[in-house]
């Protein structure tokens, strides 16, 4: 038996399982609404996690270049504070989906 035929067997097999968990129970309407009830917060929880996550990453690398560039040129400080603001639209952005979802 090839590697192949294992795994076409294999998933035959886990779809006719599957296929019995299926049926309807009398409560599944009620299971269904407390299913997606947790997805949407896991959902906006990983939206604003992620968000700031990598805004954490690019502030970083962001950070240590505009420190070194205003360094050389204190005169550019104002305008390479606006290039180290811009991630932070992530969070914003991860903000908006948490209210969305929530």
């Amino acid at each position: 038996m090839t590697k192949y035929h294992k795994i076409v067997l294999a998933s035959l097999v886990l779809a006719l399982a599957t296929s019995g968990l299926a049926q309807e129970t009398a409560g599944a309407e009620a299971a269904t609404d407390e299913l997606y009830r947790g997805l949407r917060a896991v959902g906006a929880g990983l939206a604003l996690g992620l968000g700031a996550l990598g805004t954490g990453v690019a502030q970083a690398r962001i950070g240590s270049s505009l420190v070194g560039a205003v360094a050389e040129d204190p005169s550019k400080a104002g305008s390479l504070l606006l290039y180290f603001l811009i991630p932070e639209t992530l969070v914003i952005f991860g903000f908006l989906a948490l209210f969305i979802l929530a």
